[in-house]
């Protein structure tokens, strides 16, 4: 069939990319799903820093490439073997598939998939190779979805299925903005009544961790941001202090948890400076491959504190997903905050210059 889809056809172009176009929309050929697959009518897709870290090159990735990765959409079709998913289901998209069978996909959620981060480092999907084409020309996937397009070929492993009730823009945020930040407060930081929580980088992924925090009873919510209008918006969201980067290790901020979600050594920096002693840091952000930050070890021990990777939240999408619809179901995960903008699939060079300058939280393209 032939769709609409962005494909990034060039990364390290030159700022801005609304003037550069590394991104150009394209009508391709989707083949039919596979066994073991999905057809997704595409409603909607965020706009992620991952997305931004292909296009400026801290990610590279094999091209041409359709990017995109946090979706909701329809099931219009099912490939051969698939008997838990109905057409005509909402499903939320995730950016790594797990095949349930290595042994990371038995680590509750602490190791990223192996088979699955294989075949999104290749950009094909799960059991192999692409659905996607440009005349003669391979397409590859990214993250396993390739979320920019009108529709989509996915592996059954890349979906959670949810309810017709819940709306396609919270749906959407649910496959990666929240599980990965969401995840980092949770999963990875075990956060728990009482504590502190502070978050550094007030992107999407921070802005979720934020949401978690503030469902937890007796929690003190901590914001950095180096943008004094995303602290701002933090406040309205119920964060009971917010600091420029300077400002917190000035102020002596120590927090329990600590989820650094900027993607920079610096910012890494910063996050093990703030945690408290027993406390744990949690970095989610992705830095380029050669950024390096220094550690004290004699601290870690002698205040008996933590670092953790956290891929996607540490997460297990088919049980994560669900506890956070039922949290915003109660009212206690406000995701539809995280919304800055609606946009349209043309409008993707620009929404990488918004996102690349800090100026969205979460930018959703609407089909």
């Amino acid at each position: 069939m032939k769709i609409q889809g962005a494909v990034l056809e060039r990364m390290n172009d030159p700022r801005p990319y609304s003037t550069s176009n590394p991104i150009s929309i394209r009508t391709l050929d989707l083949d039919p799903p596979g066994p073991g697959e999905l057809l997704i009518r595409m409603e909607i897709a965020g706009v992620c820093h991952s997305d931004l870290s292909v296009v400026n090159g801290s990610r590279p990735r094999p091209l041409p490439m359709l990017i995109g990765h946090e979706a909701a959409g329809i099931v219009e079709a099912i490939g051969d073997g698939v008997e838990d998913i109905e057409v005509d289901q909402r499903v939320v998209t995730t950016f790594l598939p797990r095949c349930e069978n290595c042994r990371a996909c038995k680590s509750g959620g602490k190791a990223p998939c192996t088979n699955g981060s294989a075949s999104n480092t290749s950009g094909t999907l799960l059991r192999g190779g692409s659905r996607l084409h440009l005349g003669n020309t391979v397409i590859r996937h990214h993250l396993g979805v390739s979320g920019f397009a009108t529709y989509a070929v996915v592996d059954r492993h890349s979906v959670v299925p949810v309810d017709l009730d819940v709306p396609a823009k919270v749906a959407a945020m649910m496959g990666c903005a929240v599980l990965t930040g969401g995840g980092a407060v949770i999963n990875s930081g075990q956060l728990r009544e009482g504590e502190t929580l502070a978050v550094i980088g007030l992107g999407g992924v921070g802005m979720a961790a934020v949401l978690a925090g503030l469902a937890f009873k007796g929690v003190r919510v901590i914001g950095v941001d180096s943008r004094e209008e995303k602290l701002s918006l933090a406040a309205e969201f119920g964060v009971h202090e917010t600091y420029l980067p300077g400002e917190a290790k000035k102020a002596g901020v120590k927090a329990d948890v600590v989820v650094e979600a900027v993607g920079s050594a610096k910012a890494f920096g910063s996050a093990i400076a703030l945690t408290a002693p027993g406390g744990r840091t949690i970095t989610v952000g992705l830095p380029a491959a050669d950024e390096l930050a220094k550690i004290s070890p004699l601290s870690l021990v002698a205040e008996g504190r933590s670092i953790i990777g956290s891929y996607m939240g540490s997460s297990i999408p088919a049980r994560d997903v669900p506890i956070f619809i039922k949290m915003w179901r109660e009212g206690k995960f406000l995701v539809e905050k995280l919304v800055s903008a609606e946009i349209e699939l043309t409008d993707i060079n620009h929404a990488m210059d918004e996102l690349a300058d800090g100026n969205a939280i979460r930018q959703l393209i609407v089909f």
